[in-house]
């Protein structure tokens, strides 16, 4: 109730009592005076037994908020189906002394156009036409109206999930709001459950009850309770789409022979400092000066590949990967010294998200504790970063918003990205790169860590790098640049 957003979505678990909730709110909003901001609310549900249990909520509501009413009205006169006047929709209403009223419906009243206040849409994702019913209760909002679409899942394919979808990928307003049974259990589900049962609490008899609901869903509990979507087929971006944004820009592999980490440090160094001369230096040398850049990095040491990835932001605000670098069997030492190179010559370098899981870590810190941790951020993935900033990527590459390196080892770790338990995520599987070794995934991973950073904010700072014991202006003394040592070496 304290979102009072225009637009908010609810995707959630069975029977935690969030449509009761909502009737609470919707109580509140109709017994108010237009003055004081009152509203119709319009309630929608796909069957005519959600319509009378939500009537039935809303009285109560209005009983415990001493909020005059009255009796609950069933007509037929409410609406009338554009297609067929002699069609009348059946209807539940709670009128109240402001004016304003409270209607419920047991199907999509096709004439909803036109109407104004709150359009409540309860298990939404089992309307049969819920795109239609969007556009008709949206319209609402341009003249102060709200909308709120609740449902459990059903199914990752269809308009409910691609509503989240783009929300979550910024390409719609609105706010939303995941519950699953075991957080309501956590806010006191089963006390109240006990109450209305008239039993008495016990930590016991809650696990049990808990375990019999789970039992009862089976194989269904991840979709029903959980708040996964199940799981649908196929790459989570298809290998046109992908290959539409690729562009000519090379890949760059340095691959570590095997007992290159047994080698003296200045040996390593020198081998791989040469590569960088030569290879990389001539392509951060081409960059445009006036842009701004970013980094991603998916770390991998032994197994998997470190994938490195930087982009530029033109003016039309497209992620432009210019190159990419894949280091195989690197040692830290090494990897350091890479990502030193590339974000020392980086233009207007802005930020950089590094995968901080496990060993990551080490590598993460050590260029933060460098670059300023403002600048460098440690990013641990999880199932929750997955959910909130996948999306977004995949609305980069629908948009054409992000260009990429033609690469066949790319193609197949983004196409590597599947949904996972209503996530999109590298499952754990492996592939075989052209170069024999084994990927996850990680040229997928660095990318989509190149895009976070390229969406979060960020300041600028301007300073001046000078060399400690040089001769400099006073106003310059606290403008040292980090990394910057003397003659001696010594910070």
């Amino acid at each position: 109730m304290a979102d009072d957003s225009p637009l908010k979505i609810a995707e959630k678990s069975r029977r935690i009592g969030l449509t009761w909730a909502e009737a609470s709110d919707n109580v509140l909003a109709s017994a108010l005076d237009r003055a004081d901001g009152g509203q119709n609310c319009y309630y929608i549900g796909y069957n005519m037994d959600m319509a009378i249990e939500y009537i039935e909520a809303c009285a109560f509501w209005a009983r415990i908020f001493s909020k005059a009413c009255g009796a609950i009205e069933e007509g037929e006169e409410i609406f009338k189906d554009e297609k067929d006047a002699e069609q009348r929709i059946k209807s539940y209403t709670i009128k109240f002394p402001s004016g304003f009223r409270i209607v419920a419906l047991s199907s999509r009243p096709a004439n909803l156009r036109g109407k104004q206040g709150i359009v409540i849409i309860d298990e939404a994702a089992f309307h049969g036409a819920l795109d239609q019913l969007l556009k008709a209760a949206l319209a609402l909002l341009i003249w102060g109206g709200k909308v709120r679409v609740i449902s459990t899942h059903d199914g990752d394919q269809n308009v409910f999930n691609e509503l989240l979808t783009e929300i979550r990928a910024g390409k719609r307003k609105g706010s939303i709001h995941r519950v699953t049974f075991r957080e309501a259990l956590a806010d006191g589900l089963y006390h109240r459950v006990c109450m209305r049962r008239g039993i008495e609490w016990t930590a016991e008899g809650e696990s049990k009850w808990t375990q019999e609901v789970y039992d009862f869903y089976g194989d269904a509990a991840d979709e029903e309770l959980d708040v996964v979507p199940s799981q649908g087929s196929g790459a989570w971006l298809t290998a046109s789409l992908i290959e539409a944004r690729m562009v000519d820009a090379p890949v760059l592999r340095y691959n570590c022979p095997a007992g290159f980490e047994q080698l003296p440090d200045r040996d390593r160094h020198d081998a791989v400092q040469d590569w960088l001369d030569f290879e990389v230096a001539p392509r951060l040398a081409a960059l445009d000066q006036d842009a701004q850049s970013v980094f991603g990095l998916d770390f991998g040491r032994s197994g998997d590949l470190t994938v490195a990835v930087p982009a530029q932001i033109d003016t039309g605000l497209r992620r432009r990967v210019p190159f990419m670098l894949e280091l195989r069997n690197m040692p830290h030492k090494q990897q350091i010294q890479v990502c030193s190179f590339v974000l020392q010559r980086l233009p207007r370098f802005r930020k950089a998200a590094l995968d901080a899981r496990g060993n990551g870590h080490a590598l993460a810190e050590f260029l933060a504790q460098e670059f300023g941790w403002d600048q460098i951020e440690l990013v641990m993935l999880s199932e929750g970063w997955y959910r909130e900033h996948m999306p977004p990527l995949k609305a980069a590459f629908e948009d054409d918003t992000i260009s990429l390196p033609r690469d066949r080892d790319t193609m197949t770790d983004l196409r590597a990205i599947k949904m996972v338990r209503g996530v999109a995520r590298v499952p754990d599987t492996r592939t075989a790169g052209k170069d024999g070794g084994q990927r996850h995934g990680d040229a997928g991973i660095a990318i989509a860590l190149m895009h976070y950073a390229s969406r979060q904010d960020w300041e600028v700072i301007d300073y001046h790098r000078v060399q400690i014991g040089a001769k400099h202006d006073t106003d310059h003394e606290i403008r040292r640049g980090a990394g910057w040592r003397n003659n001696k070496g010594i910070w």
